[in-house]
């Protein structure tokens, strides 16, 4: 399975965005496996990996992939969309970090000195 996850190179970021051509707007987005069957012909769980991959990457590019778990993955048609999607992302990302807080035992806004992370991310 493992293999799947890299061999197909169906799975690209243009045919990604090509399909997400289809999905504008939260009325109309899909979920990961509707996406993937739509891009490869089949269903596949290490494609849905390979999906978000591309998903992600295409973010940091810029491209206003917004996903949620109601209306599934679409590309923004209003800031409003976009907003509300980058909020869910941001309220994911807090959860991590209070869960990695609890789990040292340092307060959330000492989590980020502790860690040593950057004041900015590295491109």
């Amino acid at each position: 399975m493992q293999a799947d996850l890299f061999c197909s190179n169906d799975m690209t970021p243009d045919a990604v965005l090509a399909e997400l051509q289809h999905s504008v707007g939260e009325a109309r987005g899909r979920t990961a496996d509707e996406l993937v069957l739509a891009i490869t012909g089949r269903r596949s769980e290490a494609q849905q990996r390979r999906l978000r991959q591309v998903i992600e990457a295409l973010r940091l590019q810029g491209h206003r992939i917004c996903a949620d778990p109601t209306h599934g993955y679409y590309l923004a048609a209003t800031d409003h969309e976009l907003d509300r999607s980058c909020s869910f992302l941001l309220s994911r990302a807090m959860t991590t970090l209070r869960q990695i807080s609890a789990m040292k035992r340092v307060a959330l806004p000492d989590l980020h000195g502790q860690l040593g992370l950057p004041l900015e991310p590295t491109p």
